[in-house]
């Protein structure tokens, strides 16, 4: 199959925002190639050049590829910006400023081949030869969705949601069959082939691909939190990081809500889980844990929502450290025993997902939290070893609490209350604040698992200054101190599939973090205007502010003042930042 026809689909695509018509075109597309054609386009579709449950990434910077295309078209570095600001993304730019050829007949196989070369090439300058290989056989608009695919940005107004539904169409298969095999098997591409068959049946849960999480929705008050359902299960909102965990025959890999593996960061969890007697997908939160003297049994339950014990219970487990502590160990290949030893972490498990080699996700979470209550009461996750601090080889590699030994870190199970008042909520987030935490998560008992969907079945209550995640879209040099370094972002939400800016910050980060994101940007740069950059818009930023209030200094039409930037978004991807709607209710609210 052609590239060039690929592309002149994707072109067709884009020229419709009616999102049947989309479908239509993809499934039409499909129709007209062959299986294992049809398997790897949909995988393109998808905006990634490979199948999701895969490890394999291409780790070619936007700024290499911009030199790249400028090396191609011959443009001077002037001629190539002003055409970013014209298009607005790489891929485009290429078509436009690339010299028109006729390319060499380019075929799906040679580009999913050329994406694995550069995947498995040492070093960028291996990487960029293949790429710019691969881009001089290309035509423009084969290059433009070549580059798209390469950047992860496609933006043709095509969801993989939509590319489910083409499948469906094409094949003449049930859509829930096919967002269910795709869910499941991390591959859509494998997915296509099954409903080809007419075999959508026959998937089954690949472990160590991470399924997309569920997610919360906030609210202002407990009088909303319990408007939505009567009999809520109430925990901790903890201040770490989410996080799946799959163990399967003793071998644990963790995931991140941007489901990239963070095994390696926390080495002593691997041990403690690696004791479920049973292969599982457990839901999560991964925090900074200050243990107690005396270690609890980690798997007790807390159910009674009015008892001084139960609460005497979640507080003598521990409590979690702020996240800034926790972010000393994030994104670290390897972590020190110093490192372990005072920034121990503990597993906060609060969701069973699949267990005893079937999903549990269409359970309502009463049945769910039984069972992951069942899993983990049947072996205890935590054996402190009571022997006084000495010598011995394996010394440095222990957490000490005290002067007891931990030879893992903690899977506790997350303390559970139920609320069906705001009197009892308002009594619980009292309680979750004194304990350090954020606030409170409010969950319908009655609710399956919705994986990647954010609704009112799951509610987060965290009262306190609004903020944003936003997308950095441009950076700037900084002054004084901060001179040679990108210090100064402006950010973005989303406006339907266009991101809008919405301010700038410069304040709250460490000296340690903005070397190590000048050092992300400047290899991330797609326009370089000398004191400022254009970059990717991938890094995702929490931020808090006063107020709002309308402007038309910006795209979105509003202005946040005294932004000041609360934590780097690690854990989210663009797609996760907030959206113009968001921002059009916390400016309603506050006014």
């Amino acid at each position: 199959m052609a590239m060039q026809q690929f592309a002149n689909t994707c072109e067709a695509i884009a020229a419709t925002t009616k999102k049947l018509q989309k479908t239509a075109i993809v499934a039409q597309y499909l129709n007209s190639v062959t299986t294992k054609e049809a398997a790897v386009a949909c995988v393109f579709l998808s905006g990634r050049p490979f199948p999701a449950w895969e490890e394999s990434t291409l780790q070619v910077g936007g700024r290499s590829l911009w030199q790249i295309v400028a090396e191609l078209a011959n443009k001077e570095e002037s001629e190539l910006a002003a055409a970013y600001r014209q298009h607005g993304d790489l891929g485009t730019v290429a078509a436009a400023v690339l010299p028109i050829r006729n390319g060499d007949d380019l075929t799906f196989v040679a580009v999913e081949a050329a994406f694995r070369s550069i995947s498995k090439a040492k070093g960028p300058s291996a990487k960029a030869g293949i790429v710019r290989d691969l881009l001089s056989r290309s035509t423009p608009l084969e290059a433009k969705y070549i580059i798209k695919i390469m950047t992860g940005d496609l933006r043709i107004g095509l969801k993989e949601s939509l590319v489910e539904e083409a499948i469906a169409k094409a094949y003449e298969s049930p859509v829930v069959d096919v967002q269910r095999a795709n869910m499941l098997l991390g591959d859509i591409g494998e997915a296509l082939v099954l409903a080809a068959a007419g075999r959508l049946y026959e998937a089954r849960m690949r472990l160590f691909h991470p399924i997309g999480f569920m997610l919360a929705s906030p609210i202002e008050s407990p009088e909303e939190g319990v408007s939505y359902f009567t009999d809520a299960a109430v925990e901790d909102k903890y201040d770490g990081i989410r996080a799946q965990v799959h163990v399967a025959s003793g071998e644990v890999h963790i995931f991140s809500r941007t489901r990239d593996e963070i095994t390696e960061s926390f080495p002593e969890l691997p041990p403690a889980l690696a004791r479920l007697p049973k292969d599982a997908i457990l839901d999560g939160e991964i925090v900074a844990w200050e243990y107690p003297a005396s270690l609890p049994d980690a798997t007790v339950v807390v159910d009674d929502p009015v008892s001084d014990e139960s609460e005497a219970k979640a507080q003598n487990l521990g409590r979690a450290r702020p996240f800034n502590v926790l972010q000393q160990r994030l994104g670290r290949k390897k972590v020190s025993d110093k490192m372990l030893r005072e920034i121990p972490v503990a597993f906060l498990a609060f969701d069973l997902l699949y267990a005893e080699e079937a999903l549990l996700i269409d359970r309502p979470l009463r049945e769910r939290a039984r069972a992951l209550d069942a899993l983990l009461a049947s072996k205890r996750l935590v054996q402190p070893s009571l022997s006084r601090a000495g010598g011995g080889q394996q010394q440095a590699k222990l957490m000490f609490v005290e002067d007891q030994q931990i030879s893992s870190a903690a899977v506790i199970r997350a303390p559970v209350f139920h609320a069906s008042t705001p009197e009892e909520l308002d009594r619980f987030f009292v309680a979750a604040r004194s304990r350090g935490n954020e606030g409170l998560m409010i969950k319908d008992l009655n609710s399956s698992y919705s994986p990647g969907k954010r609704g009112k079945a799951w509610l987060k209550m965290k009262r306190e200054l609004a903020t944003l995640d936003v997308v950095v879209t441009a950076v700037e040099y900084g002054h004084g101190k901060r001179i040679g370094v990108l210090s100064d972002y402006t950010f973005a939400v989303w406006d339907g599939e266009k991101l809008v800016n919405i301010g700038k910050a410069y304040s709250g980060l460490t000296d340690v973090e903005i070397n190590e994101m000048t050092a992300w940007f400047l290899d991330h740069t797609v326009e370089d205007q000398g004191f400022r950059r254009v970059v990717e818009p991938k890094i995702v930023l929490e931020v808090a502010f006063n107020n709002m209030m309308r402007s038309d200094r910006h795209e979105s039409g509003y202005a946040l003042r005294f932004p000041r930037i609360i934590r780097l978004r690690s854990d989210k991807l663009a797609e996760d930042a907030d959206t113009i709607e968001r921002v059009k209710e916390i400016f309603e609210q506050q006014s």
